[in-house]
């Protein structure tokens, strides 16, 4: 039997419930999606053709607060920088490729505007997931129409957390 939707969810809410740092709890979470993400059950059940852009709920699990998300990324569309505060998010494709972009702050948070710079770059790609621990800061790019699973700690929307802003805020590139 394929790794399904229930499944993932139990094994999900067992780990985060478990002990041990939150970084190695949700990377071992990202490691039990990457299978859900190549179930062809799971995916026609979640998405199609007609599945309109935007994101939905698949589950939210009460006891953890966390949730897991279905996204229909629009191709040419990118994101600027932003962290989970506090929480932390999992993303992982099912199709297409999502560009991530990791950085880290040069300057200290005491100051009024952030100065970026970017530490990594790199695409998801179908199966492909990344755990991204409280504060971590990064920024995500669908250069063609793509399906994503986004796993959250909390519900994102409810949280004060880093985004980036055009006129405070700076990116440098690598050296």
């Amino acid at each position: 039997m394929a790794y399904g939707l229930d499944q993932f969810c139990k094994d999900a809410h067992d780990i985060i419930g478990g002990s041990g740092p939150i970084q190695a709890r949700i990377d071992a979470v990202a490691a039990k999606l990457s299978g859900l993400l190549t179930n062809e059950e799971f995916v026609k059940a979640t998405f199609s053709a007609d599945t309109p852009a935007g994101k939905r709920e698949l589950y939210h699990d009460k006891a953890h607060d966390f949730y897991v998300l279905a996204h229909v990324q629009e191709g040419g569309k990118r994101g600027t920088p932003h962290s989970h505060g506090a929480s932390w998010a999992i993303y992982g494709n099912i199709n297409g490729a999502t560009r991530m972009r990791e950085y880290a702050r040069a300057n200290p948070e005491s100051e009024e505007g952030a100065i970026l710079k970017k530490s990594a770059e790199y695409d998801l790609r179908r199966g492909d997931t990344k755990a991204y621990g409280p504060g971590f800061i990064h920024s995500t790019e669908h250069p063609e129409a793509c399906w994503v699973i986004r796993v959250t700690g909390t519900d994102l929307d409810q949280i004060e957390r880093f985004r980036f802003r055009k006129l405070k805020d700076q990116v440098l590139e690598e050296a």
